[in-house]
C-alpha cells in the first residue's frame, strides 16, 4: 500500500529530461562514451567577469539574507534591461527575483490559478508547464500545433480553446522544445484575443538572446498597456549567460500580482542566493559581446546538426529560429520513448522523447555540445536507424 500524499502532488509526473540526463550521466560514470543531446544546458562556461563578481561577493561578506524579492540594485538592473532590450517599463517593485526562471513561472502559476480554472498550453510545450498547473489545482488545456504551422498556435486555434474557465495562456518564444519564434504580428493577434477575453499571459522569454533571425525579438508585454496589464514577463540568467547552476530568474508584471508572488516567496524559498544575485548584476550590466559570440557558435552548431540529420532517412524537422534544440519527427521508427531508450542503450546517444513535451513520435536533440560531438552523435543515430530498418 502506497503512502498517501497530497492529491495534487500525486498526479505530478517526473521530468523526462532530467531522468534521461541522469541515466546518461550514470553511463558516463561507468566509463561509457555517451554523446548527450539531452539537457538544455549550455556547454560553454560562465564568463569570467561573472565568476569574478561572485568571488568578490564572497570575499566582501555578501553572504547574508537579502529581501525575498531580490536586492534593490538587481531589480533596478532588471528594469533597465527590460526597458533597453524589450521596450517595457517596470518599476523595481514590479520585479521578483527567483531561484531560476522555472521558479518564477511556478510562483506566477500558483498566484494566478485556482481550482476549476483552465490554463492554455500550446503543444509541444516545456515539460514543466502542465505539472505546475496541476500543482496549483488548475487544469492544463493543450492546444495541439503542428509542423505545418512551425509549431505555433494560430488565432483560430486559440479562440476555439477559450472557455469561461480560461484564466491563463503560457507562451514560450523562442520555444523549448521546437525553437519556434513568434513574430511581432503573430503576437499582436494573440494579444488582441487575450485582452478581449481578459486572459493573463505568462511570457517565458528565457531564450530571448538565442535568436537566429534578422527580425528583432518581441516580448508580448511591449505591445500596449492592455496586454501589459495582463502579462507576467519571465526571464533569467541560465541560458544566455551559461549560468544554469547559479539559479537566478525573474518575473515582472502588474504590481498587485507581483506583491502576491513576493508573499509566496517569503514563505517558500525566501531570497535567491545572495552571491548569485551579485553575479547576475554583473552579467546584466556588462556589454553583450560574449552573448553574441555564444549565440553565433550555437547557430553554427544548429546548421551543422540540421545538415547531418537531413541525411537520416524518414526523419524531418523545422528549422529552429531560436533556442538550441532540433525537434525531429522519428515517428516512422516507433514510439518515441522506445526509440530514445534504444538509441541510448544501443549506441550511447542521449536524446529526449517528445511525449513529455506533448508530441508523440518526436525526439528533441540539443546542440549544446561541440561540433565534433554533434558529428559523432548523429553518425551513431544514423547507423542505428540503418541497422533497424
Amino acid at each position: 500500500m502506497g503512502v498517501k500524499v497530497n492529491s495534487r502532488i500525486a498526479q505530478v509526473l517526473g521530468s523526462t529530461t532530467l531522468a534521461i540526463t541522469a541515466r546518461a550521466n550514470e553511463l558516463k560514470a561507468q566509463g561509457v562514451d555517451v554523446v548527450s543531446f539531452a539537457a538544455g544546458e549550455p556547454d560553454l562556461d560562465t564568463p569570467a567577469y561573472i565568476k569574478e563578481a561572485a568571488i568578490n561577493a564572497i570575499n566582501s561578506g555578501f553572504t547574508k539574507y537579502t529581501p525575498s524579492s531580490g536586492t534593490e540594485e538587481l531589480r533596478v538592473a532588471i528594469c533597465d534591461k527590460l526597458k533597453r532590450d524589450n521596450g517595457i517599463d517596470y518599476k523595481p517593485g514590479q520585479i521578483v527575483v527567483g531561484c531560476g526562471a522555472k521558479h518564477s513561472i511556478f510562483n506566477a502559476v500558483m498566484v494566478l490559478c485556482d481550482s476549476g480554472e483552465e490554463v492554455l498550453i500550446p503543444a509541444p510545450y516545456w515539460v514543466s508547464y502542465p505539472e505546475m498547473v496541476k500543482i496549483a489545482g488548475a487544469t492544463p488545456k493543450y492546444i495541439q500545433t503542428s509542423q505545418a504551422s512551425s509549431f505555433k498556435v494560430t488565432v483560430p486555434q486559440l479562440e476555439a480553446a477559450i472557455t469561461p474557465r480560461t484564466k491563463l495562456l503560457i507562451l514560450n518564444s523562442p520555444s523549448n522544445p521546437t525553437g519556434s519564434v513568434y513574430s511581432r504580428k503573430e503576437l499582436e493577434a494573440i494579444a488582441q484575443i487575450c485582452v478581449k477575453n481578459k486572459i493573463y499571459v505568462i511570457s517565458d522569454d528565457i531564450y530571448e538572446k538565442l535568436l537566429y533571425t534578422d527580425e528583432p525579438f518581441t516580448s508580448i508585454a511591449s505591445l500596449g498597456k492592455d496586454i501589459y496589464d495582463l502579462t507576467i514577463t519571465v526571464n533569467g540568467m541560465s541560458k544566455a549567460y551559461a549560468m544554469t547552476g547559479w539559479r537566478i530568474g525573474y518575473a515582472a508584471g502588474p504590481a498587485e500580482i507581483m506583491g502576491f508572488m513576493k508573499n509566496l516567496q517569503d514563505h517558500s524559498t525566501s531570497n535567491p542566493t545572495s552571491i548569485s544575485q551579485k553575479a547576475a548584476l554583473a552579467a546584466l550590466r556588462a556589454p553583450e559581446d560574449g552573448i553574441r559570440a555564444m549565440r553565433d557558435e550555437y547557430k553554427v552548431r544548429r546548421d551543422l546538426m540540421m545538415s547531418l540529420v537531413a541525411t537520416i532517412p524518414g526523419v524531418s524537422y523545422i528549422k529552429p529560429e531560436g533556442a538550441f534544440y532540433l525537434f525531429c519527427d522519428f515517428s516512422k521508427y516507433g514510439p518515441c520513448a522506445t526509440v530514445a531508450k534504444r538509441i541510448l542503450d544501443e549506441v550511447n546517444v542521449a536524446v529526449i522523447p517528445g511525449d513529455g513535451f506533448g508530441a508523440e513520435g518526436y525526439l528533441r536533440l540539443t546542440f549544446c555540445t561541440s561540433q565534433e560531438r554533434i558529428r559523432e552523435g548523429v553518425r551513431r543515430i544514423k547507423e542505428w536507424i540503418e541497422r533497424s530498418r
